[in-house]
């Protein structure tokens, strides 16, 4: 996939194979909120999977292109919390 030059972020969620790396992404996403109906039918129209099920994937694919700051700070909270997490548990945890 080329990435386009309007695009500020190229997300990959694809690994060598051809898999998916994490099996919550293949999961549908339901409408039980008035946000997840919305989100899913506009997905829905972009998108006009055959199924018709929208999935984890396909959301975050849209987001991706429509609204990377989202996903970008997302992304961005989560690898902070991930790396300070990583300091404490260097500090903590006994080396052997």
């Amino acid at each position: 996939m080329q990435p386009s030059p309007q695009k500020i972020c190229e997300i990959k969620m694809e690994n060598d194979n051809n898999e998916l790396e994490n099996p919550d992404l293949a999961l549908p996403v339901g409408n039980e909120t008035p946000l997840k109906e919305m989100v899913v039918n506009y997905i829905g129209r972009k998108l006009n999977p055959e199924d018709g099920d929208i999935t984890v994937s396909m959301a975050v694919e849209v987001f991706a292109q429509e609204f990377p700051e989202f996903l970008m700070a997302i992304a961005e909270e989560n690898f902070i919390r991930g790396y300070r997490q990583a300091l404490v548990d260097t500090e903590t945890l006994p080396i052997e």
